[in-house]
Parts: C-alpha cells; structure tokens; sequence
C-alpha cells in the first residue's frame, strides 16, 4: 500500500508564514535568514515532527521491505539494555527471525520523540510499537506521516483502535490470584509499576475486582519500572510496615526479586509466611532462591499476529484485531506450599 505524503516542506512553510524557499535556507543554514525567522521554523518543524532528510523524501512512496520497531516502555526506562530484562530481546529476535521469513527486514529504533530522529526513522513501510502508552504520542506521530501501525499491548486511550495483540493480561492476572487463592492467601498486595500502559491498567482493575469480590481492602504499591530491584526493597519496606500480607504479586521480576530479598532479609518465611510472585518471568526470578513464580510471555504468539496484521494494512489497508495470546504460567518455590 503506498503511504500518504505525510509531513512536507510545504506544511512547515505554512505553520512558519515563510516560503518553502525561506524553510530550506532554515533548515539547511543558507541564505541570509533572519534568527527569529529560523527559530520559527525550526519550531514549526518540530511540531509537525518534520525531519528534512533527502533519503526518507525520495523513498516516501515507495517501499524499502523494512518495518521499524520501538520499545515503549525500554524508551520510558532510559535503558535499551535493563539486566537481567531478557522479554525486549526476545521479542525483537523473534519479530526479525520472522519479518526474514516474510521479505521483511526489521529495524529498532530509539525513542522517535527525541530529536535527532534517525534518518531512516520515517522511511520505514510501517511499525510496530511494543507496549505503548496511554496515548501514546509515538502513535499520533506516526499517524500524521500516515506510516501504519500495529501495538503489542493496546493503547488505552484509543478503545477504537484493534491493530493490536497481546497477551490476554486480565486472564493472566486472574489465573494469579486464583493460585495465591489455592495456597490459601486470603489478603494480597499489588505492586504495579508506573508506566502508564495497558499491562498495569490490567492487572490493577482485576486485582480490584478480586478485592471487591472478597471483601478485603486493596493494598497498592506503585514502583516505578526503572527502579528496579532496589524499588522492589523499598515496596518491601513499605509493605511490611503495613502489615505481612499472605502473598505479594509483582508486575515485574526484578520488583518480585526485591521484594522477596527484603522479605527474607527480615525473617519472613517464603512460602510459608508469604508467598511471592511475578507477572512477567525473568532472570531476576529464575534465578533468585527461592525461585519466583511468574508468567512466561508469548512474543512469539504475538509476533506472529502482529506481523501478519502489519502485513495486511501494508497490502490492503486494512486488518482484523486485536488478537490475544495466552501466558504460561511457571509455579515455582515462591508459592509451592506443602
């Protein structure tokens, strides 16, 4: 499908009041151009997300066979490469091992909010943007260049929108708490992250609607993701000046991980006192001891979708979604009571 013009010259000309010429000299440093002027014009360039690059004019309608890949929440985190992370590095093998298999070649690209923006960033055929956020504006911009889409997580402002697929997030959650249910945790405590995505909203409406179900009052610890194992600590801290609960579900490993050192750290018997575990497995959970229950994600499942819902909107312009995968989860010491 060939793309829409997107963001021209002639657009930035029009937000400045200067002529295409006067954008040129602006955006190159040519000519006798005032400094108010080219500050105009730089202003409007950035927000129309205008980028002058000669490559992405001349390829802008056509196709290059490649399709861009942004990490949403590696962008919010500051850290492409988080230790002891290894879901990123998953999804991207397994997005390019099967966008080859379908003439497609697969590019990762930084945060496309942070100027420079990659050359190339606006050439790509189309995107996939892993969990985006609440409105994402990563998806207005690519809107407004006409560059196609799809999400791995939905975007919650945009109920409208199903270029999407996931795993089934809600069913996870639940299958979570049933399992602490099982053990026989009567009171449990949440410990979300703060990325504002559809994976948190999820996770924390169940568990209120778990909450509301038993009759017990929620009890919310909100950690921000980059702050990692030493963030799950501090909610340990935190938790357990409130009160031991019977079981801890983390959304990330390396807040389970934590969590559990403080835990230990203060004489709380694991599983026996408390039982932990995490929605998203990782090193951090396999690895720590005991080891942590937690979910195993399906990128490969949700690659697949994507891939080939990307694919459609490329040759048709339209797609059916969303698609769910589901998550497997991995019982492991953290919960297994005798």
């Amino acid at each position: 499908m060939a793309r829409g013009e997107g963001i021209t010259i002639r657009d930035v000309a029009r937000r400045a009041g200067v002529s295409v010429t006067a954008v040129s000299h602006s955006l190159n440093g040519k000519g006798t151009i005032s400094e108010a002027t080219r500050a105009r014009v730089k202003a409007a360039a950035d927000e129309l997300g205008y980028q002058a690059d000669a490559f992405a004019r001349g390829m802008r309608q056509g196709s290059i066979g490649a399709i861009g890949l942004v990490l949403r929440s590696l962008d919010a985190l500051g850290d492409y490469t988080p230790a002891g992370v290894d879901l990123f590095e998953r999804f991207a093998g397994i997005v390019a091992a099967r966008a080859l298999s379908k003439g497609l070649s697969i590019t990762l690209v930084p945060d496309l909010l942070r100027r420079p923006v990659p050359p190339l960033a606006f050439s790509m055929d189309g995107y996939i943007i892993m969990s985006p956020h609440e409105d994402d504006p990563v998806a207005a911009l690519l809107e407004i260049r006409n560059i196609p889409y799809v999400c791995y997580g939905r975007i919650l402002a945009r109920p409208e929108f199903t270029h999407w697929a996931s795993e089934d997030d809600p069913l996870a959650a639940r299958q979570l708490l049933a399992h602490f249910e099982a053990a026989g945790a009567r009171e449990v405590v949440l410990v979300p992250g703060t990325d504002r995505n559809s994976w948190n909203h999820d996770f924390v409406q169940e568990y209120l609607s778990w909450c509301g179900r038993h009759e017990v009052a929620p009890r919310i610890y909100e950690q921000p993701e980059q702050s990692g194992v030493d963030g799950g600590r501090q909610a340990g801290t935190r938790i357990l000046a409130d009160g031991l609960p019977d079981a801890v579900l983390c959304l990330t490993g390396r807040h389970a991980a934590g969590v559990q050192q403080e835990f230990l750290a203060a004489g709380v018997n694991i599983p026996g006192q408390s039982m932990i575990a995490a929605a998203s497995d990782s090193e951090h959970t396999r690895s720590s001891r005991p080891a942590i229950t937690a979910f195993e994600l399906n990128p490969a499942g949700c690659a697949d979708a994507l891939l080939e819902m990307l694919q459609k909107l490329l040759e048709t312009g339209s797609a059916s979604g969303p698609s769910l995968a589901r998550a497997k989860l991995r019982p492991r010491g953290s919960t297994r009571r005798e």
